[in-house]
């Protein structure tokens, strides 16, 4: 006979449930009415007398994304924390532990969604200053707004909610023929191991040819991401998106080198193998020694040739070339850099949010130099822009 939901004393736990739905969505995990109406099916089956078996039945059913089982995890420890009934999980639901001990670091996402919701002071409608607080629930015209807002004009609230929207916005890198060939029925060479296996079935006549045809993989990809002052409120939020757009598409890991650059080049590939992006970021944080600084492009792609020019995949690597051009090194030098990543990479792609201005000319001397040398333009101010990238990238490869 199946178990009811709820504590044995006050029966609270279908409540709990909802409210733990709540948290997860304001810590940026997609949960849904139906997903919180499975959970508590799941549980019916698995029972709440062990902890683990609740925990890993709730993450079943809750969450969706692989960037999102680290939070899911790490919220469920300081959500359900209960240190005298631990036997018994959810019996009780404590927003925090209690006693004294100092509680584990925590992401900035969970941090957040267990803070309590303050109440705001009222404040007289002719207010010039009005700010707005948004759930990660919003309306329909919250998130189209949102979706237009230049990330240099939004508020701290809109800033860290659409950090979360652009990590769910999805970039199918274009498939390009591996070196590595697989089994098939199309190639230019004969796959003699399965052919003679073939024939051995039908007493030694060859009756198909079976061929050799390369594999499929997606685009290798070369990150450069301009962390100057200039892009201060740009470089979180394309890095976030970076990492989350660019992890895999299809199941198939895409290779990726990452690297950020101001008055010297930093390397955040260790970084972006970190499966949660505010891991990534903070990770991030600690290799750029020169946040918010100058520019010198030329000198940072110098350290990529001579460092790491090994990184870049022959002719068939995309660089995403992220900046606003205003660079304060030398031109020719630039110029000179240039010219050989572009020998030795299939395009270079310039993605910078000044071309959000009509009239945007690149007038600055390093802007000059990237604007011929780019193979294509596109801007990255706002999330329809980042939403319009992969239709971009496709077109950028027909040429």
């Amino acid at each position: 006979m199946t178990t009811l939901l709820g504590d044995a004393r006050t029966g609270k736990l279908a409540d709990n449930l909802t409210a733990f739905g709540r948290t997860l969505r304001r810590a940026g995990v997609s949960v849904d009415a139906a997903r919180i109406a499975l959970a508590q099916q799941a549980l019916q089956l698995t029972g709440v007398e062990a902890k683990r078996d609740v925990a890993a039945a709730l993450e079943a059913v809750l969450v969706g994304r692989e960037q999102d089982r680290a939070v899911f995890r790490e919220l469920f420890d300081a959500f359900f924390r209960d240190p005298e009934l631990a036997h018994k999980l959810l019996a009780q639901m404590l927003p925090r532990a209690e006693g004294s001990a100092v509680p584990p670091p925590q992401r900035p996402r969970v941090r957040e969604a267990l803070m309590p919701h303050r109440a705001q002071a009222p404040r007289p409608p002719q207010a010039a200053d009005k700010e707005f607080e948004f759930d990660a629930a919003m309306t329909a015209s919250d998130l189209a707004r949102l979706r237009h807002a230049d990330f240099n004009q939004l508020s701290a609230s809109e800033y860290v909610l659409v950090e979360r929207l652009v990590r769910d916005i999805r970039l199918p890198v274009p498939r390009v023929p591996a070196r590595r060939v697989r089994a098939g029925w199309r190639g230019a060479r004969v796959h003699w191991a399965h052919t003679l296996q073939g024939a051995a079935h039908t007493g030694g006549e060859v009756m198909s040819l079976h061929r050799l045809q390369r594999r499929r993989q997606p685009l290798p990809l070369l990150l450069l991401v301009d962390v100057s002052g200039s892009m201060e409120r740009y470089a979180r939020l394309l890095l976030a998106f970076l990492h989350a757009a660019t992890r895999q598409i299809d199941g198939q890991r895409i290779q990726r080198d990452v690297f950020a650059f101001g008055m010297r080049l930093a390397d955040l590939t260790p970084a972006f193998r970190e499966s949660d992006t505010d891991a990534m970021l903070l990770r991030a944080g600690r290799a750029i020694d020169d946040f918010a600084g100058g520019t010198r492009l030329g000198s940072a792609l110098a350290t990529l040739r001579l460092r790491h020019a090994r990184r870049l995949v022959g002719r068939r690597t995309l660089v995403l070339l992220v900046s606003d051009g205003l660079d304060t090194g030398e031109p020719d030098e630039l110029a000179r850099e240039l010219a050989w990543l572009k020998r030795h990479s299939r395009a270079l792609l310039w993605l910078n949010p000044l071309l959000r201005y009509d009239g945007y000319a690149p007038s600055a001397r390093g802007a000059a130099v990237l604007h011929l040398a780019a193979d294509g333009m596109l801007a990255v101010h706002n999330i329809a822009r980042l939403q319009d990238l992969a239709a971009g990238i496709a077109a950028l490869m027909k040429k």
